[in-house]
């Protein structure tokens, strides 16, 4: 299903266990149920899908106050937005939350957007962090040696000062643990930007733009 595109491999494991989904007229709710492609109807909430046969990775640049999401029931400004026109059925490969910006990827590739994003592949994520004051040294040593949260201790791969704001690297995957940690330190985000997902970077991009990812990209990744 996730390589059909019809959403991430975690999100295609909900729609199952939803009973959403019924291959040749039954339903199942019984993960990893294996098929033959060929002679075997998969739907999905009444809906026939079958294989992509092109895999599309797209470098998003969302714009603050966008959500992570392809529809929005309430109207809000979502990614769908600005991908309604595309012929294949793209879904984003992690997310950021509203009020954050920079790269975020679409695709259509179910395998490799789970490579991509689970915490388990260790994927390096790039934010550059703005804060109402400056970092005093104390408060960024405490960074580096690592922040305990209330769900565990959370340290950054590395992170540097540049221009008055900290660049930070990690591949935790924690609901907000970028704005938790500055949170914690005393020094709320007042801006908070993704800037690369390992090597893919976001580079000039602006704003509400896209582009199709390279082939080294997709590969590097």
């Amino acid at each position: 299903m996730a390589d059909c595109g019809v959403a991430s491999r975690r999100a295609c494991e909900e729609l199952i266990a939803a009973g959403r989904v019924k291959v040749n007229g039954r339903k199942i709710t019984t993960q990893g149920v294996k098929i033959n492609p060929i002679n075997t109807q998969v739907e999905v909430d009444g809906q026939l899908i079958s294989a992509q046969k092109t895999k599309t990775y797209i470098a998003f640049h969302k714009p603050q106050g966008v959500l992570s999401t392809m529809f929005d029931p309430e109207g809000r400004p979502s990614l769908g937005d600005y991908f309604n026109g595309f012929s294949e059925r793209l879904f984003h490969a992690g997310r950021l939350d509203k009020e954050s910006e920079g790269l975020i990827i679409l695709t259509n590739d179910g395998a490799w957007s789970h490579e991509a994003t689970h915490p388990s592949f260790g994927v390096e994520k790039t934010y550059l962090v703005e804060t109402a004051e400056i970092l005093p040294k104390p408060a960024f040593q405490k960074l580096l040696n690592g922040v305990e949260l209330d769900d565990g201790l959370a340290k950054p791969i590395s992170a540097r000062q540049v221009a008055g704001r900290v660049e930070l690297v990690i591949h935790e995957g924690r609901n907000q643990i970028v704005r938790r940690i500055f949170e914690a330190l005393g020094y709320p985000v007042e801006r908070l930007m993704r800037t690369a997902i390992g090597s893919i970077k976001l580079g000039e991009l602006p704003a509400g733009k896209w582009r199709n990812l390279s082939d080294v990209e997709t590969k590097s990744l």
